[in-house]
């Protein structure tokens, strides 16, 4: 299967980008020169059919100027051509018989007048309000050594939890889309993912809070959709990037994102890679009775990152394009784990603790292959589209324990404990999607659409102990977990304009097929249930000046498949991570309102109440001291979310962007047979600023403090954290050296109180979030960027919920 699946990614991009060359037919040719005779290239040219004016076919020069048409039809034509920086010229009018045609040499001329500085320096915005999302034009934006993850955290209402998943506005369970495609990652598959792509090949970060019913209804806090860099300009263009950084360990990194595009192919490939040393480091303070267990978990992991992607589109002609998409990445990961406990008595004198050493090498690899086709059923912007997605997720763990247990005097107490483990774990997703627009009227559109997705998970986890006669299997550590289930739904919306106002409403259907079985603990799992997610969209356009938005929408959050797994995981001696067979799907319900004057963001509501949610409970054993997490359904959890600010140009050379925001967080629900109802106000500011100096200098700040907070069963604490960077762009703008600090003061770390029943810990993560990063990028070619064509695949839900915890 994987060797055909990339033989046949391969076959058919070879063929998309290369079929027009055996194309056969009248060949039409020329040079494109400056006044002094010197070939341009990278310049358009366009073929012109008269009388008409048609442009049949764009196309870019080559490095000796040359430019040439095949296969062109009999008829009058002229060639246009223009480059930036360049007058617009034409050939004279020429007819097409039936020899190959030689147009006469193009001269382009220097513009008479050329842009003033302040001109040239792009004005969009870093924060844009739009109707239904906020975009983050993240090529504002000083991206030095930054991954991905640290870029989304910047954007407005996004924090990061204890195990870095993305909250948005305050809820978690969020989808991430890349270029309008969902990633089908969550948890660790997506934060690692994240992470290995540098924050210098994104665009553009959509945040879509209450997304209409013709994505999916997972995610309770909804959308965020990544875009990413492409140039779409006729010929061969790209960029590339080469940086480093050091905070405690060293990091490097580089890419390259290539795109050509001739005629009717469009192609494009992106590879990026990266070396990552850094550390976490895990303080826990645990309340036993009257006993007192302090732990220290120290991660060493080393990361050597590779991730791709490559596509290609075919416009077969104005209403019909054929594409394909391959994309994955493999991010092999040697780490060395320390843990130490040391266990206190009620006196305060010391009675033991246990010191454990784990090795791993650990291995994560995602291949994705999307096949998609898009025609235009009218000239009203009616469209029909189809989707076929296949995509797998390996994941591999080879890694071994020493656990020493010992005395007040920290001498040993027997012999050491050995175990090993080789694990592995695999999803497969197959999806079939059809999507249809048809405008009735200017005014009046309606849009369905239907999607089946098939998922096979599967995890198998190897225990032994080493024993007198040698490693031998631990039947209670030993277990193989096979989930498979089927989606299927469908939707109907409907958009209608007024004057100054739009209502769009739909309604989607979901079914929902699965059943598992886990062989360590002989549960079987069956899952059968369907249920309606409607979604309403109102914008009220005041005037030229002012808008106001509002949306309601439901939504579910189904487990993920690992987290359905009831076997029980060690990470050391007296922690572990457990299942839930039992755990059911949450559903919520969200509001929003939002007011904005000349796109700036004058006040963003929010209010969602979430049903059987799923959070981690801890679940203490005062005997063994063992502490073990198991995901559970919270009976109701509510959120409120209140927020004002947007980016404003203080002087022509000072922009700042700064957001004010307070939300108020319950969690009310039955634990362990006891009643729990936490809640708390909290508030938070960010500040973005960009200083351009002359020169093509500019100067960075960005900030950021979040006050104590309700997440869960989690009483988080306050974090704040300062960054500043410098940037200097020259060679004609196309080079960029960038110098960034994270973190100046070191701040940055997750906080919190986990107190109920007969649980009370402190919990204190800290990371390498203190850095100095280097970065160069160099573009080249026709560099008129512009994003790549959205796409959204099929399997959208499903891929966010691997590793999902």
């Amino acid at each position: 299967m994987k060797n055909l699946f990339f033989t046949l990614a391969t076959v058919t991009l070879f063929v998309l980008s290369f079929n027009r060359a055996n194309a056969q037919g009248i060949k039409v040719s020329g040079t494109v020169t400056d006044k002094s005779s010197q070939p341009l290239d990278y310049a358009s040219v366009a073929l012109i059919q008269l009388p008409d004016s048609v442009s049949v076919s764009l196309q870019a020069t080559n490095q000796k100027g040359l430019y040439e048409f095949n296969a062109v039809k009999p008829g009058k034509y002229l060639i246009k051509a223009l480059m930036m920086g360049y007058a617009k010229a034409q050939s004279a009018v020429f007819e097409v018989k039936g020899n190959a045609v030689q147009v006469t040499t193009i001269l382009l001329a220097d513009q008479a007048q050329h842009l003033k500085e302040v001109n040239v320096i792009s004005k969009m915005p870093v924060i844009d309000q739009k109707a239904d999302r906020v975009v983050v034009n993240v090529e504002q934006m000083n991206t030095a050594g930054d991954n991905a993850l640290e870029v989304i955290s910047r954007s407005p209402g996004v924090k990061l939890d204890k195990d870095d998943n993305i909250i948005l506005k305050g809820k978690k369970g969020i989808n991430v889309m890349i270029d309008g495609k969902m990633s089908y990652m969550s948890g660790l598959e997506l934060t690692t993912y994240l992470k290995s792509l540098p924050g210098s090949v994104l665009s553009k970060i959509e945040l879509i809070s209450n997304p209409p019913s013709s994505f999916d209804a997972a995610g309770t806090a909804g959308i965020i959709n990544i875009k990413l860099k492409r140039n779409k300009m006729q010929g061969f263009n790209g960029n590339m990037n080469l940086g480093g950084g050091y905070g405690r360990y060293e990091k490097a990194f580089g890419g390259v994102n290539l795109n050509y595009n001739i005629g009717k192919v469009s192609t494009y490939l992106r590879l990026n890679g990266g070396h990552y040393n850094s550390y976490n480091r895990l303080t826990l303070n645990r309340t036993i009775g009257e006993e007192q267990y302090n732990q220290l978990n120290f991660w060493h992991p080393v990361t050597n990152s590779l991730n791709y992607s490559t596509g290609a589109d075919y416009f077969i002609d104005k209403k019909n394009t054929l594409g394909i998409m391959v994309k994955g990445y493999t991010a092999p990961e040697e780490t060395k784990v320390n843990s130490n406990s040391v266990n206190y008595g009620a006196n305060g004198a010391k009675m033991g603790g246990t010191e454990m050493f784990n090795p791993q090498r650990n291995t994560e690899k995602n291949h994705a292959l999307n096949l998609n086709y898009r025609l235009k059923t009218d000239t009203l912007g009616g469209e029909l589209g189809f989707d076929a997605d296949y995509v797998r997720y390996d994941n591999s763990k080879d890694e071994t324990f020493t656990n020493n247990y010992l005395d007040a005097n920290d001498l040993p107490l027997g012999n050491p404990v050995d175990l090993r483990n080789k694990g592995m774990g695999q999803v497969s997703i197959y999806s079939l999607k059809a999507d249809y627009t048809l405008n009735f009227t200017k005014t009046l559109k309606m849009e369905t659409g239907w999607k089946s997705s098939w998922v096979n998970s599967q995890s198998d986890v190897r225990f032994d102990s080493l024993k007198t006669a040698g490693w031998i299997n631990d039947p209670r550590r030993t277990n193989e977990f096979l989930y498979h289930e089927n989606i299927n739904a469908g939707y109907l919306s409907l958009d209608q304009s007024f004057k100054n106002l739009q209502i769009k409403a739909g309604l989607r259907a979901e079914q929902t097929l699965g059943n598992g079985r886990s062989s360590g603990t002989n549960t079987l799992i069956d899952r059968k249930y369907w249920k309606l997610f409607p979604t309403v969209f109102v914008s009220l356009k005041i005037d030229s000046n002012n808008l106001v938005t509002a949306a309601y929408r439901k939504s579910i959050n189904r487990p993920s498949y690992s987290s359905l797994n009831p076997f029980t995981f060690y990470t050391d001696p007296y922690t572990a991570l457990q299942g839930n067979p039992l755990l059911q799907p949450s559903y919520g319900n969200s509001f929003e309102f939002n007011y904005s004057i000349k796109n700036f963001r004058v006040l963003t509501l929010s209010y969602s109440v979430s049903d059987g949610s799923i959070w981690e409970v801890v679940y203490q054993n005062d005997a063994t001291k063992e502490s073990i997490s198991r995901p559970e359904n919270l009976n109701r959890t509510t959120n409120f979310y209140v927020a004002t600010g947007s980016p404003f140009d203080i002087t022509k050379w000072w922009n700042n962007s700064t957001e004010f925001s307070a939300g108020f967080n319950r969690t009310n629900s039955a634990v362990q047979g006891n009643g729990y109802n936490a809640f708390s106000w909290n508030w938070s500011v960010m500040m973005d600023n960009t200083f351009t100096l002359p020169k093509n200098y500019s100067l960075t700040t960005y900030a950021y403090y979040d006050s104590p907070s309700v997440s869960g069963l989690f009483r988080s604490l306050g974090s704040y954290q300062l960054n500043v960077g410098a940037k200097k762009t020259f060679w004609k703008k196309n080079a960029t050296l960038a110098l960034k600090v994270n973190d100046v003061f070191n701040t940055s770390r997750f906080r919190a109180n986990l107190e109920y029943n007969n649980i009370k810990t402190f919990w204190q993560n800290e990371w390498e979030s203190r850095r100095v990063n280097l970065s160069f990028t160099y573009k080249f070619g026709n560099m008129k960027i512009k994003t790549a064509r959205s796409r959204r695949t099929g399997t959208s839900d499903e891929e966010n919920r691997v590793g999902k915890n």
